[in-house]
């Protein structure tokens, strides 16, 4: 498992708001519906999120809960203005439809010049919230391959399973656009991401990441990776920012945090899934770092929710 894997892995798109959007000019929409993340991707057309122009091909992706406006130009005055839970209201607050072009597809013109797909995550956990602190407010890059094509075909179908495969599409397509972005110079890509790609780090790394529940040690680590051990915590801490067991008790219990969400999960375990010996160690572990127990923090996440 690498780093975007491991990021993913746990919130995974479970039931996506996804939707395909045909708009005619002139047209806006104001997004305010504090989602964490959202992708837009232009299937045909070209539209403008906030001030940056998008064109067919574009994958944009949305750090929340900012809002921030789509529309055919940025002159044009904002029309619908999009809410929590996907209410749709005017500007000043009075309650609209959305017209209804057909399987999870809305717009002002069914023969529109422009298409678009949203996806909307609503990840709660601990996991995403690493990728999410890694990311600017708003990613822009050119796709290649089928995927957006793939997307913009299967959102209009209606068939069993259809959406499990609507949500691991729309998983490839955001692994894909931060593959693309944070392999730019200008990215700035975390210290865990570029650490991937050191020859011995890189391995501790994925070493980490693939089995938490492992009994790790400096000594062992370094065993697996071939340095000594004062050499690998050396160059794991300037490339990561961190000590390797600083790390690993970061993505035990972000993994932790994630897996709380699961409603059938007991706190014993997922202690055990994540290398913590009885509940009581993850307990003590997870109240020291985040200030609340394991209990307390799925508590917070059902009210949340509610």
């Amino acid at each position: 498992m690498d780093a975007l894997a491991g990021l993913l892995d746990g919130p995974r798109a479970q039931g996506a708001f996804l939707l395909r959007s045909v708009l005619n000019p002139p047209w806006s929409m104001r997004i305010q519906d504090e989602a964490p993340l959202t992708v837009v991707a232009v299937v045909s057309g070209s539209a403008w999120i906030d001030e940056v122009r998008l064109s067919a091909g574009d994958v944009a992706i949305m750090r929340g809960p900012d809002p921030y406006t789509v529309a055919d130009d940025p002159s044009t005055p904002v029309q619908v203005v999009i809410h929590p839970g996907q209410r749709c209201a005017t500007p000043d607050g009075q309650e609209v439809e959305m017209r209804d072009l057909g399987t999870r597809t809305w717009g002002n013109d069914v023969d529109g010049s422009t298409t678009l797909l949203t996806g909307t995550y609503q990840m709660r956990g601990e996991v995403s919230a690493r990728l999410l602190s890694a990311l600017p407010p708003r990613v822009v890059v050119s796709a290649e391959g089928p995927l957006i094509p793939l997307l913009a075909e299967e959102i209009g179908k209606d068939q069993p399973g259809q959406e499990a495969v609507l949500d691991r599409l729309l998983d490839l397509l955001l692994i894909d656009t931060l593959r693309r972005w944070f392999s730019r110079p200008e990215a700035e890509a975390p210290a865990w991401y570029r650490a991937h790609s050191d020859p011995v780090v890189g391995p501790a790394l994925r070493l980490l990441h693939n089995n938490p529940a492992h009994p790790w040690t400096v000594a062992n680590l370094a065993s697996e990776t071939g340095i000594s051990r004062a050499s690998l915590a050396r160059r794991f801490t300037d490339l990561v920012g961190e000590p390797p067991m600083s790390f690993l008790t970061g993505w035990r219990l972000a993994m932790a945090a994630d897996l709380l969400r699961e409603p059938d999960a007991t706190v014993a375990s997922v202690a055990q899934r994540v290398g913590y010996g009885s509940a009581f160690a993850l307990s003590t572990a997870f109240k020291r770092e985040r200030g609340v127990s394991p209990r307390e923090y799925r508590l917070s996440l059902t009210v949340v929710g509610s």
